[in-house]
């Protein structure tokens, strides 16, 4: 099942240390199987309020996702992001191909979430 590191950057300061951070990450996702989805660009706000930039990452699951997050070449870089920007950084499981809205009845049962993952 693929996952996703999904970004809602409210504000970038854009200068030397994003500019490095954008010039490495691209080799942090590639040993891990990631690949953007979607990177900044524009949206249209449909509903509600939508200040910032949304940035999707895809990894073919969610292992590879939390691998991704916690390595040592994505660890070095990081706080070049973290220092520089304000935003809130989730990582959600896919669903697969046949999914159907109504699936997610099932599960309102069973107690549990996404959260949690590696301390950091």
């Amino acid at each position: 099942m693929p996952a996703y590191v999904v970004a809602h950057m409210r504000q970038v300061t854009m200068g030397p240390a994003i500019v490095e951070y954008l010039e490495r990450i691209d080799a942090t996702l590639a040993p891990f199987g990631g690949r953007f989805l979607v990177h900044g660009g524009q949206v249209e706000v449909m509903e509600g309020n939508w200040p910032g930039h949304l940035i999707a990452i895809e990894f073919p699951d969610r292992a590879r996702a939390d691998d991704w997050y916690y390595s040592a070449g994505y660890q070095q870089i990081v706080a070049l992001r973290t220092d520089n920007s304000r935003g809130d950084i989730i990582l959600a499981e896919g669903v697969g191909s046949g999914h159907r809205a109504t699936d997610v009845l099932a599960r309102r049962a069973r107690p549990g979430s996404l959260g949690g993952g590696r301390p950091g």
